[in-house]
């Protein structure tokens, strides 16, 4: 959302954000080295199947038979995969089917951010195992450690997930979270700038840690849990404390040379003033301190839905603006990208995204530009940094990714 997210990915050296691209194209390959990807594709094909027959991997995949049943032996060896009885065909004998093993693997994701934090599980399925959120502002290192040391295990429990079945966490965080200046950052948060989140956490969360920015974890999460999975490519913007953006092309995240695409945050807004960016306008803080302003102190979502009928006009201006200050870069969007969709996701409240969903949808119709993507909101709930952070661990160590054909031989 606001350093390099790469350069904080190598701290951890687990993860590298193009090895976090996913395939949805079930392709396989036979060549040497490739095993590895075969797993993966074959595992991707049956979690996306939800159940399916070696016959029908063998015609997804391209794989040989002999392939598939070794693969898929060594899933079932291993927990990921089960038997699923048979399927009764017209002729001959009834195919054996094969389903996910939901609880065959789990990865936990963690969003922190400075006016909350976040935790939610995700297993080998696709489901939400669990959502916690704590909404707390400014949230100094220690605070968050001790607080996620203290309702992980219990979390963990009441979801059936095995300590021994978890990838592993990603972390969803803002870039430059200890950097930039918003209101009510309190002294001493710059802690955050440049901390060793390994060591941080070397307690409470002890399983391999991928980090990578919150807008990215989102989109990332939509593409594979969302509405991204219909959709060729979209870009992704985030409101929460801040603003942040993610962008989707042909099913996969496009990080740039530096990892800092999707940085609309950063973008010029002269209307609002002399040195004026989008982000000063467009997010949850910068409505809170219009509504202080105005004598209606707010500090957490769920406070908006309860507000005062006396404080509508203030919203009301607050999502004028915010549609005034986001068209002008999604014009720039759609003429260099052309997404599919623009999807609005973060913690505004329902009624406040639809409402920018609107004004959005009312001010690009009338731009003369070649073609206009859709807005609308995002599937994901408010945690959807967290939720898209457990997906990392997945694509790291059992879903396939473009990476994996290439280290291969492709």
């Amino acid at each position: 959302m606001d350093d390099s997210e790469g350069a904080l990915s190598r701290r951890f050296g687990n993860f590298s954000g193009v090895e976090s691209r996913l395939t949805l194209s079930l392709s396989g390959t036979n060549l040497e080295r490739a095993g590895d990807y075969n797993q993966r594709i074959v595992l991707q094909a049956i979690r996306l199947a939800g159940e399916t027959t070696r016959v029908e991997l063998a015609g997804i995949t391209g794989l040989t038979a002999p392939t598939i049943a070794n693969i898929t032996r060594r899933l079932a060896e291993t927990g990921l995969v089960r038997p699923g009885g048979r399927l009764q065909g017209k002729r001959g004998q009834p195919a054996k089917r094969i389903v996910i093993v939901p609880e065959g693997a789990f990865a936990i994701g963690l969003n922190i951010d400075r006016d909350h934090i976040s935790l939610a599980a995700v297993d080998l399925a696709g489901q939400v195992r669990f959502r916690h959120t704590l909404e707390i502002p400014f949230a100094l290192p220690d605070a968050v450690a001790a607080h996620v040391a203290a309702v992980l295990p219990e979390l963990m429990v009441s979801a059936g997930i095995a300590p021994e079945r978890v990838l592993g966490v990603g972390i969803a965080l803002p870039d430059d979270l200890g950097r930039i200046a918003l209101p009510h950052r309190p002294q001493g948060y710059e802690a955050w700038d440049g901390l060793d989140l390994q060591a941080l956490f070397a307690q409470a969360l002890p399983w391999p840690l991928y980090l990578d920015n919150d807008a990215a974890a989102a989109a990332l999460g939509e593409l594979h849990l969302g509405d991204g999975i219909a959709l060729p490519g979209f870009f992704y913007l985030l409101i929460s404390a801040g603003l942040g953006g993610g962008l989707v092309i042909d099913k996969s995240y496009v990080r740039g040379a530096d990892s800092r695409s999707g940085e609309i945050w950063a973008m010029p807004d002269p209307p609002a003033g002399p040195d004026a960016v989008v982000q000063d306008t467009v997010s949850l803080l910068a409505l809170y301190e219009r509504l202080e302003a105005a004598g209606f102190p707010v500090d957490h979502p769920a406070a908006l839905a309860a507000i005062s009928a006396e404080a509508e006009p203030v919203i009301e201006r607050w999502l004028d603006d915010a549609a005034r200050s986001l068209t002008a870069p999604l014009i720039a969007m759609n003429c260099l990208i052309n997404p599919s969709a623009v999807l609005i996701g973060g913690r505004l409240p329902g009624d406040l995204a639809d409402g920018l969903v609107e004004r959005l949808s009312a001010g690009l119709v009338g731009a003369k530009i070649p073609a206009v993507a859709p807005v609308q909101r995002a599937r994901m709930a408010d945690d959807a940094p967290a939720i898209g952070a457990a997906m990392i661990p997945f694509l790291d160590q059992l879903l396939a990714s473009e990476s994996i054909l290439m280290q291969a031989g492709r």
